[in-house]
C-alpha cells in the first residue's frame, strides 16, 4: 500500500510512495507523533536527481528488512530539499558541526523530538563498506544512546542549538564607512584559486560558480582587468568544451566530478541553466565569441525544448539516472556512433570528440566532449573548417535523435518559483541581446504563469505541480523573481511586470526584513516555527538571497526612484559587511550590490516611439557594460514613474544616460550613445582558441 508520501506533490516524495517505510511528510503531525512516543525523528532530505539518494533508496527503503527497524524505533520524515530549503539549510548546518565536515545528499539526520540534531551523515550503504558503516547497525546504536545516553545528548543538544544560533547571527558591523576594498579583494582571491589551465576555481569536484564568475566580470568592465575577463572566459570556454555541457542538446549539467570538465554528474538543474545563461550571454558581449553566442543558444533553444511546461513555468531538473545507471542516457559506444554516421561524418567527429582517443567513462564508453577544435580537425583531414563543421552539426543532429529514443532520465516537472527567477532572467538577457522574441515569449509565458498561480493575496508560494501550489515562499523566491522582473522590463517594457516588481519588494521588505539589524531572513515573518531562523548571505551553487535582494531592490530604487528600496539595499549589505570583510569571495552577489550601492547604477533610459525605441534595445544590449540597466519606453505612455518619463522627438529616439541622480545631455544615435557607453570599458579577449 502507498504510504502518506502518496499524496504530495514533491516528485522525490513520490518516488518513495511503494516504501515499505512508514514515511511522513515534515509536518505538525509527524512531530506530534515523535513527541507523544518519546520517538526519535529518521530525517532523510534529498531530492529527485539525486544520485546517492537513489542509491540508499533501493539499497534500505525498498528493504523491507530495513523498513522493520525503522518503522519499529523511529519517526521517519522525508523531505525534498527542493521544496524545504528552509529545513535543509538548517540541518546541514547542524551536520557540519555535529560530523566536522559538509553534507550534501542523502542527509540522514536523527533529532529529538524537539527537532534537534544528535547525530547524522549522509549515504550510508545497507551493509558496512568502502569504510562506510552499514544503515541497520547506524540505526541500532542510535536508538541505544537515545535510550541510554539521554542526559549526554541533550547536552550536546543545548551546545549544538547555540552553535547555532552563533552561526545564524552575522557579526555586528561596524560605521567605519565602506569602500571598494572588499570587492578587490575578492577578485585577488579569486584569480589566485583559478586553475589556469583548466578553468574554474580549485580542484575536482568541480562547480561552475556562476556568481564569481558574474563579480569578475563586472570587475573587467569596471577596472578594465583583463585577468578578470580571462579567468571567465577561460572557464566558460573549458566549460562548453567539456563534458558539463551537452553536446548533444544543449544545456549545463550541476558539476564536473574531475578538475578538467569532463564527466559531468549527469543531472541537470534549472538552476544552473538560468544563470549560466546569463553568464554566457555577458560573456558575448565581452568578446563577441561566436562560440559563446551558439552556447547560449542551444541552452536556450533546450529550456525551451525540454523545460517549459505547457502552462508556462519550468520545470525542476532531469534526473542522473536512467534504468538505474547513472549517465546511460547521455555515454556511447564508439562502434554504435560508427554505425549511425557516414563514413565522412565519423572521420570528423572521431577526432573533434575524441573517439580516436581511449574511452573516457568507465573503460568502455565515451561521454562526448571537444577533444580537438575544427580548425585542427580540418586541418588533419584536409578540408575546409566550414565544411567540417557542417559534419559535426549533422552528425549531432543524428545522435540526438537516436538518443532520443533511450530511455529518457526522470524529469522532474514541479515548478518552482525561485528557479524560475533564475530562468527567467537568463532568458530575457539573452533575449534582448540575440533580439530572440521566442525566448521573450518563453519568459512571458514563465512569469505570467507565476503571477496566475504562484501569487495570492500579496504573497508568493513556492511551488506548485499538478494544478496544486502551495508552501509559503522563501527570501530566494521573492529576491530571484524582482530581478527577473527587472531583467524582462529591460528586454520589452510592460508596465504589470514593473507593478509587479514592486508588490513583491514590498512584501519582501514587510514581511522578510529584520527590522532591528538589517538584512533579510531566509523565511517570512509568520512562517513555521523551526529550531533555527537562517539569515545568510554567501552564495552558494545559487545566488544568496540576502545579495540578490540588496543588488534588485538597488536597481529597482534607481528605475522607479523609490528610495525606499535603495535604503533597504544599503541596511543589508551593512548587515553583513563585517562577515564580508572576512572572506570577501563567499559574498559575490552581495559584492555586486556594494559596488552599485558605491558606484550608482548606470541606467540608459530610451525614450520614443515604440516600434522605433524597441529597435534600438538590441545593439545597446551588446555593449559591454555589466553594470548598467537599459529600459525602453513608449513615450505616449501614461503613469510612467518621473525616472522613464523622459521628453523625446516626435520620430526618433532619446537616450538618457544616468547615473544616480545625474543624467547626461540626451543623445539622438546609437553612435553617440555607444560613445558614452564604452567609457573605460577593456576591448575584447581572443578567447578559448584551443578548445574549440
Amino acid at each position: 500500500m502507498p504510504n502518506r508520501l502518496a499524496q504530495e506533490t514533491s516528485p522525490y516524495l513520490q518516488q518513495h510512495a511503494d516504501n515499505p517505510v512508514d514515511w511522513y511528510p515534515w509536518g505538525e503531525v509527524a512531530l506530534a507523533k515523535s513527541r507523544a512516543e518519546n520517538k526519535p525523528i529518521l530525517l532523510s532530505i534529498g531530492y529527485s536527481a539525486c544520485h546517492w539518494c537513489h542509491v540508499m533508496a533501493h539499497e534500505s527503503f525498498e528493504d523491507p528488512a530495513v523498513a522493520q527497524v525503522m518503522n519499529e524505533h523511529f519517526v521517519n520524515i522525508k523531505v525534498d530539499r527542493e521544496e524545504r530549503p528552509d529545513i535543509d539549510q538548517i540541518y546541514q548546518l547542524a551536520h557540519q558541526m555535529l560530523a566536522k565536515r559538509s553534507g550534501g545528499w542523502p542527509l540522514t539526520m536523527f533529532l529529538t523530538p524537539d527537532q534537534v540534531p544528535f547525530f547524522g551523515g549522509t549515504y550510508y550503504p545497507k551493509s558496512a563498506r568502502h569504510n562506510l558503516p552499514g544503515f541497520v547497525h547506524i540505526m541500532e546504536r542510535v536508538v541505544q544512546a537515545f535510550r541510554e545516553r539521554r542526559p549526554e545528548i541533550d547536552e550536546q543538544n543545548h551546545i549544538v542549538f547555540e552553535a547555532l544560533n552563533e552561526q545564524m547571527a552575522p557579526p555586528t558591523s561596524t560605521d567605519d564607512g565602506w569602500s571598494m576594498a572588499p570587492i578587490e579583494r575578492a577578485v585577488t582571491m579569486l584569480q589566485t584559486s583559478f586553475d589556469r589551465e583548466h578553468g574554474g576555481f580549485g580542484a575536482a569536484p568541480k562547480f561552475p560558480h556562476p556568481s564569481d564568475l558574474a563579480l569578475l566580470l563586472r570587475d573587467a568592465a569596471r577596472r578594465g582587468h583583463k585577468q578578470s575577463l580571462h579567468v571567465v572566459t577561460h572557464t566558460l570556454a573549458k566549460m562548453a568544451a567539456g563534458g558539463i555541457y551537452d553536446h548533444l542538446a544543449g544545456g549545463f549539467c550541476r558539476y564536473s566530478v574531475d578538475a578538467q570538465w569532463q564527466i559531468p554528474h549527469f543531472e541537470k538543474m534549472l538552476y544552473d541553466n538560468g544563470s549560466l545563461l546569463s553568464l554566457y550571454t555577458t560573456a558575448w558581449t565581452a568578446t563577441k565569441h561566436p562560440q559563446f553566442a551558439r552556447i547560449v543558444a542551444a541552452t536556450a533553444d533546450w529550456m525551451l525544448r525540454e523545460m517549459q511546461s505547457p502552462e508556462g513555468g519550468y520545470y525542476s531538473s532531469f534526473d542522473a539516472d536512467s534504468e538505474g545507471e547513472e549517465g546511460k542516457f547521455y555515454v556511447w559506444s564508439r562502434d554504435e556512433i560508427r554505425a549511425l554516421l557516414s563514413d565522412e561524418q565519423f572521420a570528423v567527429c572521431s577526432l573533434h570528440l575524441g573517439l580516436d582517443r581511449a574511452p573516457n567513462y568507465e573503460t568502455t564508453h565515451w561521454h562526448l566532449t571537444v577533444a580537438l577544435d575544427i580548425a585542427a580537425v580540418a586541418e588533419k583531414v584536409g578540408r575546409p573548417a566550414e565544411e567540417c563543421e557542417r559534419l559535426v552539426n549533422a552528425a549531432r543532429a543524428v545522435l540526438l535523435g537516436v538518443r532520443n529514443k533511450r530511455v529518457w532520465p526522470g524529469r522532474d516537472d514541479k515548478i518552482l518559483t525561485s528557479w524560475n527567477a533564475l530562468a527567467i532572467a537568463g532568458m530575457a538577457r539573452a533575449a534582448r541581446v540575440f533580439d530572440r522574441p521566442d525566448w521573450l515569449a518563453s519568459a512571458h509565458r514563465a512569469v505570467d504563469f507565476i503571477l496566475r498561480t504562484l501569487w495570492r493575496n500579496g504573497r508568493l508560494l513556492a511551488t506548485y505541480k499538478d494544478g496544486h501550489a502551495h508552501l509559503n515562499a522563501y527570501l530566494d523566491d521573492y529576491a530571484y523573481l524582482v530581478d527577473a522582473l527587472i531583467e524582462l522590463v529591460q528586454a520589452e517594457f510592460r508596465p504589470a511586470d514593473l507593478a509587479f516588481a514592486r508588490a513583491l519588494a514590498d512584501a519582501l521588505i514587510l514581511h522578510f526584513e529584520d527590522a532591528d539589524q538589517g538584512g533579510f531572513f531566509f523565511t517570512s515573518h509568520d512562517h513555521e516555527r523551526l529550531i533555527q531562523r537562517t539569515k545568510a548571505a554567501h552564495d552558494g551553487a545559487t545566488p544568496a538571497g540576502n545579495g540578490m535582494a540588496a543588488f534588485a531592490l538597488n536597481r529597482l530604487g534607481h528605475l522607479t526612484g523609490d528610495v525606499r528600496y535603495i535604503a533597504a539595499a544599503e541596511r543589508t549589505v551593512r548587515a553583513f559587511h563585517a562577515q564580508i570583510d572576512q572572506h570577501p569571495p563567499a559574498f559575490a552577489t552581495l559584492l555586486g550590490a556594494l559596488e552599485e550601492l558605491l558606484n550608482p547604477t548606470r541606467m540608459v533610459v530610451l525614450t520614443g516611439v515604440k516600434a522605433t525605441v524597441r529597435t534600438w534595445i538590441t545593439p545597446v544590449s551588446r555593449q559591454y557594460r555589466p553594470d548598467a540597466m537599459v529600459v525602453a519606453v513608449d513615450s505616449r505612455a501614461e503613469d510612467l514613474p518621473a525616472t522613464l518619463a523622459r521628453p523625446a522627438p516626435p520620430d526618433g529616439v532619446n537616450a538618457y544616460v544616468c547615473q544616480g541622480v545625474r543624467c547626461a545631455a540626451p543623445v539622438a544615435s546609437i553612435e553617440a550613445l555607444t560613445s558614452l557607453l564604452t567609457e573605460g570599458v577593456v576591448p575584447g579577449l581572443e578567447v578559448g582558441k584551443s578548445t574549440w
